[in-house]
């Protein structure tokens, strides 16, 4: 079997994966910003790291996945001005900022858990971990590469190209970035238009703050994923995950950042996955095209003709190259929803059968074949991850399933171990790697209370909102799959099946 390969941004190029320490594993992938609900292009990052934490352990790895969660301190400073967006969050609802981080943090993490992906090892947080933020920060300052104004510090972009390779990552040329960068607020506290906030003063009116050497502040965004995958990794690990819009500025800033700090290139593996469109447009909230993983779920957004599962979501995503970009339209998503029926009636029969020969010779060639297909299973895994080329793979072994079920093709034309080869390989890559599920029936009430909490949460804030059209629609949409709603005279909602 062919070794392990990665597609290394910071090489941009395939290599072999070799880690740090023999049989371990550190992986930190960059998580949401829990300002809102999480949406279509949250999806794809982490079931994509979802099946790269699975099979690094069906390797025999130990893998230790750290994924943050960012609650304080994500402001953009490129294109627009400063603005934290939990504390904007918390503003529009009219919320403590906590408490609106915990309701989208349970978000977060009751539509992963819809879309099976494993929990990380560990979740830290940006406020839990302020100190170790500061304490980074300020040997940043001593190193003389960030600089204090005003209660704010600022990293000193020009110096550290001076002396390393700042776009590395992203391939952008400083220069250039002087010349084309926009001015914007606290520009001219900055020593060079490129200089990037380690720590931003808190205005009177900012809601989250914390003492720090400079005064009250919060955190800047890049310095948070720095100190977290420092503690729990060390001053170097293996790779480091995220969306390719993440290369600039998060993750080149965080290179910089923790190479100062720390005297070394953070992470060996840079792994990014690229990016959603819909309907063959750029995903974004001036394209008024952002779709809530709720509203894909319900299919409460006007561009969808309807709700779509959270496995018929998986399975689409991991039927492109995760370094391919990704269309989203009613039509794809109905295909790929008849084609993960497929798989899974092939996989029900495939359970069912088992093997029986009456002494004939084998079909040498079709044994071959399907010999073949399996391995080849292994080899796009290793080939960077290439799950798409796995599933067609196993679509190319229906037909030999099916024809096992019917009769065209009789078992004694496969050996007793290549039919147990073809058992194990679709419980391996379709149940364990790539983590698909069946579309399961409503039949226990246990198994629904997550999922109707949240339904009948955004129905209520649909009725508060007087947007009863998406209040209907949730009704529909329950209604398809057996369960009623009831409104209560106390306000409350109970519902049974039917």
């Amino acid at each position: 079997m062919s070794d392990l390969k990665f597609y290394n941004s910071l090489k941009r190029e395939k290599e072999v994966f070799t880690p740090l320490y023999p049989g371990h594993v550190g992986m930190y992938v960059c998580g949401p910003t829990v300002s809102g609900e999480s949406h279509l292009g949250h999806a794809r990052p982490y079931i994509t790291f979802d099946v790269v934490y699975r099979y690094l352990m069906h390797l025999g790895y130990k893998v230790r996945y750290v994924r943050n969660i960012t609650d304080a301190g994500h402001f953009e400073e490129e294109g627009r001005a400063a603005e934290d967006k939990i504390a904007k969050g918390a503003s529009l609802e009219k919320l403590e900022p906590m408490e609106l981080v915990q309701k989208y943090t349970n978000r977060f993490h009751w539509a992963m858990l819809q879309f099976n992906t494993l929990q990380p090892s560990i979740e830290p947080t940006a406020t839990g971990h302020i100190i170790e933020q500061i304490e980074m920060i300020q040997k940043i300052i001593d190193k003389g590469f960030a600089y204090e104004v005003n209660g704010s510090v600022y990293f000193d972009v020009k110096k550290y190209a001076e002396g390393h390779h700042y776009g590395i990552l992203s391939g952008r040329i400083l220069e250039d970035m002087l010349e084309t960068t926009r001015e914007l607020e606290s520009q001219d506290e900055k020593r060079n238009k490129v200089d990037f906030a380690l720590w931003k003063k808190a205005p009177p009116e900012h809601l989250m703050r914390w003492n720090s050497p400079w005064g009250e502040g919060f955190p800047g965004w890049h310095i948070e994923c720095s100190a977290m995958s420092c503690k729990y990794l060390g001053q170097q690990f293996d790779i480091h995950g995220g969306g390719m819009d993440l290369q600039f500025p998060h993750h080149e800033c965080e290179i910089a950042q923790s190479e100062i700090a720390n005297g070394e290139m953070m992470a060996r593996y840079w792994v990014h996955n690229n990016m959603i469109t819909i309907n063959g447009r750029k995903m974004g909230k001036a394209y008024n095209n952002t779709i809530k993983l709720t509203e894909i779920f319900a299919g409460t957004h006007p561009l969808l003709e309807r709700g779509y599962s959270p496995m018929t979501i998986r399975f689409f995503v991991l039927q492109t190259h995760y370094r391919s970009t990704l269309d989203f339209s009613n039509e794809a998503l109905q295909a790929a929803e008849k084609g993960l029926q497929r798989l899974w009636a092939a996989y029900d029969l495939l359970q069912k059968l088992s093997y029986e020969s009456n002494g004939s010779p084998i079909n040498e060639e079709l044994d071959k074949q399907v010999q073949q297909w399996c391995a080849e299973c292994a080899e796009f895994m290793n080939d960077d991850l290439n799950t798409a080329k796995v599933l067609a793979n196993l679509f190319e072994l229906v037909p030999v399933i099916n024809s096992l079920k019917g009769g065209q093709v009789k078992m004694h034309e496969l050996s007793e171990a290549t039919f147990q080869l073809l058992q194990k390989t679709w419980q391996t890559y379709l149940i364990e790697i790539l983590a698909l599920q069946p579309e399961n029936q409503v039949t226990d009430n246990s198994k629904l209370d997550g999922a109707l909490q949240l339904l009948i949460e955004m129905r209520k804030e649909a009725k508060l909102r007087k947007d009863y059209a998406a209040s209907d629609k949730i009704r529909t949409q329950l209604l398809e799959i057996g369960i009623q709603l009831k409104d209560e005279k106390d306000g409350s909602v109970s519902y049974s099946i039917i």
